[in-house]
This record gives C-alpha cells, structure tokens and sequence, in this order.
C-alpha cells in the first residue's frame, strides 16, 4: 500500500506535497492548482483552489494503481471535511482508527476532529474514484466578512464534536444535485477573475446542499428520507437526462414510469429528492430553460421554438417564460436581437 503524507493546510504546499509524492504535472494558477497524473503510481487529475473566506477546494478524478491512503495532520488549523463521492467509491478515518466511513458514489459525508486526529482517505487499486472536498477553516477569527463569521460560527455549533467527543462524522443520502454542480464547475471555461468567481460562487452552492441535505437528513431519519436504492437514483439520473436532452417528447407518468421501471410515487419522490420539483414541475422548467437557449441561439420564431420544446400552446409558453424571466419572450427576443445588431 502506497502512503501518502500531508502536513500542512497551504493549498499550494498541498499540492507540493502531492507532487512529490505522486509525481506528474503540476500547473499553477492564482490559488489555483492542477496536478496532472499519468505514471505508474497513477492516472487522473488533482484539482483544488481556496477563496479569502477560508474555504477551500480540492476534487480527485482519479485512478490508482495500488492501494492508496492520503493522510493530512494539519493541528494548528483543522478544518470541518464536507466531502462527496461523484464516482466510485471511498473511505475514510481519523488517524488510525480502525472504523471507516464509507462514501459510495452520490453519497455525501460531513467528517471534522480535534487536533489530534488525522483525516485518513482510502484508495482502492484500479478503481476510478471522483470525491470532492471542500474544507472550511472554522478556527480563523475576526475576519472583515460578517457573514462568513457568522458561518464559521453555525458550522462550529453543528459539525464539531460534542459532549467530549474528539471526532464528527456523518454519511448521508444519496444525492445527484451535488454531481451536476461538479459538472458545471468542469466545465468553466473563462479565465482571470471571472473564473475564480465563478468557481467560488459553484463552491459554496455545493457546501450550501451538502449543509441542507444534512439537514434534511435528520429531519427524516424517521422515514429514512425514503425508499429510494442507489440503482433506482441512477435510472433517476438517467430519466432526468433524457427529458433534458428530449424536451419535445409528449410526456406522462405511464410513460415515464414504462421507461424507468419505476412506480409513479417512487418517481415523484425522486425529483422531489433530486430537483426539488414534481415531475410536471421539472418537465416544465426543462422546456422554458431550452427555449430561452434556443430565443439567444436560433433564429427561430417563437411559435417555432414553442413547438421545438413540446408546448402547443402560444399563451401559456408566455405565462410560463414571464413567471420565470419576468418577461415576455417576445420582447427577451427583441432585445436580443438589438444586442447583436450593436455588438
């Protein structure tokens, strides 16, 4: 088994460290770092950035070819773990304790420690893992943002260990929402500014679900947030694609629920779980989303991209556009339009 040993909290250091360590390619922008691998101690990337409130980011999309712990021992300022498994599988512990917390893909996990206990991750050979872990320093003080002490101080009453205890640790339900952030964070493209803030803003949005779902977690261990299986959020996952990458398809309940193998209340709990939405709720959401991106991107009329998205209906895509836009689309088309004639 392969060790690999972190004893600092610098995000540049860090990446030093995992350098040395694992050797590849490490690039470098401002707070923000790429370690690429493609060697015989591995295969994948290493990505991480940390912002002025003292949170910071790293995602491994890896694959090892042995057994692989990384251990980090940061006691003068360790941080509250919220971690999340997008792919594969992880473990994780304090130190050498013999217990481990298990992340299965989509399953998030909340781990925080007195100084003196390590936060061991466990790797196993030959299997593609992508977990990300945003971690926040609850122990830095008096900062000029008000609301990020306020934070610090929230996470500090519920995510550290009470009652004399020296370790935190929770797994929880399955959650797709978090995957689709790390998609979009993957896929920024801008640089400079622009592009740190718009890392920082998918950052704390992922931290904010990860919170809530902890939340919503113990508001319903009783019910056990649901029947739902891991196999049956995946089939979730799948449906929720295909109505994306198909808006114009006449949908229904019976037809969903041929589709999916899945019952209708199983499928109305699932978007409930994953989107917040009814299914209707999120058919509808899907079809205004696609025609605003076909109003900014064709040159389609609008009856044209009311037909395109599944609606027959002139007066009702209006209704629906304006609830969500607070415009009509004719005059959101008009104006694109003057745009591109100035630009």
């Amino acid at each position: 088994m392969r060790t690999v040993y972190i004893n600092t909290s610098s995000i540049k250091d860090i990446f030093n460290q995992l350098q040395q360590n694992l050797g590849g390619k490490l690039n470098a922008r401002p707070q923000e770092y790429n370690l690429i691998l493609d060697n015989e101690v591995a295969s994948g990337v290493i990505t991480g950035v940390c912002f002025k409130s003292r949170i910071c980011f790293m995602e491994y999309d890896v694959t090892f070819k042995e057994d692989t712990t990384i251990t980090s021992h940061t006691p003068i300022n360790n941080p509250i773990h919220f971690m999340y498994c997008a792919k594969g599988r992880l473990a994780h512990s304090f130190g050498d304790e013999v217990e481990k917390h298990i992340l299965n893909q989509f399953q998030t996990g909340i781990f925080s420690s007195d100084p003196s206990k390590d936060t061991v991750l466990f790797f196993e050979k030959d299997e593609q893992v992508r977990i990300s872990n945003i971690m926040v320093d609850i122990n830095q003080e008096g900062s000029s943002d008000e609301n990020i002490d306020q934070l610090r101080d929230q996470l500090l009453k519920t995510f550290r260990p009470q009652n004399g205890a020296n370790t935190f640790a929770y797994t929880g339900s399955y959650n797709l929402k978090i995957a689709e952030q790390m998609e979009q964070l993957a896929a920024i493209s801008q640089k400079g500014l622009v592009r740190y803030l718009l890392i920082q803003g998918t950052v704390h949005l992922m931290l904010a679900m990860e919170i809530q779902q902890h939340k919503e977690d113990r508001k319903n261990t009783k019910n056990n947030f649901g029947s739902l299986t891991k196999d049956e959020m995946d089939d979730l996952r799948e449906l929720s694609a295909f109505i994306r990458n198909y808006p114009e398809v006449q949908y229904n309940l019976k037809y969903l629920s041929s589709k999916s193998g899945l019952s209708p209340a199983k499928l109305q709990e699932g978007f409930k779980i994953l989107h917040n939405r009814t299914v209707t709720d999120y058919i509808r959401n899907v079809r205004v989303e696609t025609a605003e991106h076909m109003i900014k991107t064709t040159d389609l009329n609008i009856s044209e991209i009311v037909y395109s998205v599944g609606l027959t209906s002139r007066s009702y895509f209006s209704k629906i556009f304006k609830e969500r836009y607070n415009c009509s689309p004719k005059y959101y088309q008009d104006h694109q339009n003057a745009l591109a004639a100035t630009a």
